[in-house]
């Protein structure tokens, strides 16, 4: 028999607070970050989901006083999530520390006639592993925007094993000339706030945040929550370099195997966490899947209203917000979703509702075909 895994704590640092409860709060009052920035010099501003940098230096220097020069803007994102958790939980010889990003430090190119040692992912994710005493080498998660639902996944999967006791999960990255430049470049951008599944969308918002949580095995009981990783998949469809699948296999297939392993079927589902980007075909590609796999009729929505696209972090910053709803009993509504513009059925949340919320599925497709789920239990 299988070890049964268990998130019991979590952190985010997103436009909308520091913190989870400032981010549940903001979220139930339907706040959004997604703005006009301007983020390339000789280019018009974007909309985009960003931290105000003086707001994310003040939070900083509460808790890291004697670093304020050590640390990228990224890094310091990635130490406010993390910090509470590992203040609660001992870092042991078996503690897996695991890193989700696309991007990392991309920003550090800029200007740069030579490669600085800090654009490595491997050198990031030692530098944040190091500086909270980790012992274990760090794991690196960087499969594009299924990074932060596959990072959770081989948490799971690894203590499962026994090759660690618990794990702490990390996923960030942060807004960059690079990454804006490379969706524009897709003409992928939308012209205005994104608006996921709706027939007058146009294109994502790239966000920024951090996020992490605990994962362990050991549970006891005691712990404010818990929420149980009941099964996971991650499946590559290999349909292009970009563009999602026009018949959702990959993602049909992830959501099979991940809800066939917690032995859960598409009636006992209480709500979607979709990945919900906002772009034609994406939407299209996501409510193919989940009509196949008959969830057509289960409460769905996607953050990328409120946040934008996270990139590594989206997939587990969505997932923690799912959790708040299930232990605030609440449905968050998709932001901006006005009328369906996808040609399959599909029950998005247009208001906060009251619900019994005990099995969420969250899902996450990116470039390259891949495609991930998770199924959590609310114990």
């Amino acid at each position: 028999m299988k070890k049964e895994i268990y998130i019991t704590d979590y952190n985010c640092v997103t436009p909308l607070g520091f913190n989870v409860d400032s981010n549940w709060n903001a979220l139930l009052e339907g706040q959004s970050g997604v703005a006009l920035h301007k983020i390339i010099d000789n280019q018009e501003a974007f909309y985009t989901s960003m931290i105000d940098s003086d707001e994310l230096n003040e939070e900083f220097n509460r808790f890291f006083a004697q670093h304020t020069t050590d640390f990228t803007r990224l890094e310091k994102m990635l130490l406010l999530s993390l910090q509470p958790l590992v203040e609660k939980h001992t870092v042991s010889e078996s503690t897996a520390f695991i890193f989700s990003t696309t991007k990392g430090n991309i920003s550090l190119l800029k200007n740069q006639p030579e490669l600085p040692e800090g654009v490595y992912l491997s050198k990031l994710a030692e530098k944040i592993a190091y500086f909270f005493g980790f012992k274990t080498k760090p794991i690196i998660v960087s499969n594009a925007c299924v990074s932060g639902v596959m990072a959770m996944s081989v948490a799971k999967n690894m203590i499962q094993a026994g090759k660690y006791k618990d794990a702490f999960v990390i996923a960030g990255d942060e807004l960059s000339e690079f990454v804006i430049s490379g969706f524009n470049s897709f003409q992928a951008i939308g012209s205005g706030p994104c608006k996921p599944y709706d027939k007058n969308r146009n294109g994502i918002n790239i966000g920024e945040a951090a996020a992490a949580a605990y994962i362990t095995s050991m549970s006891t009981g005691n712990e404010k929550f818990r929420f149980k990783v009941l099964g996971d998949s991650a499946v590559n469809d290999a349909n292009h370099i970009s563009g999602p699948s026009r018949t959702g296999d990959g993602l049909y297939a992830s959501i099979t195997n991940a809800m066939t392993e917690a032995k859960v079927s598409p009636e006992q589902i209480d709500f979607i966490s979709a990945h919900g980007t906002a772009t034609l075909y994406n939407d299209e590609m996501e409510a193919i899947a989940f009509n196949r796999m008959d969830l057509q009729n289960i409460p769905l929505n996607s953050m990328k209203g409120y946040y934008g696209h996270c990139l590594g972090a989206s997939g587990l910053l969505e997932s923690i917000i799912s959790m708040e709803s299930a232990l605030h009993g609440t449905l968050l509504p998709s932001k901006n979703f006005e009328e369906t513009g996808v040609t399959q059925p599909l029950n998005i949340i247009k208001e906060n509702k009251t619900a019994d919320i005990k099995y969420i599925l969250k899902t996450a497709s990116g470039f390259g075909g891949c495609n991930a789920a998770v199924v959590l239990e609310k114990c």
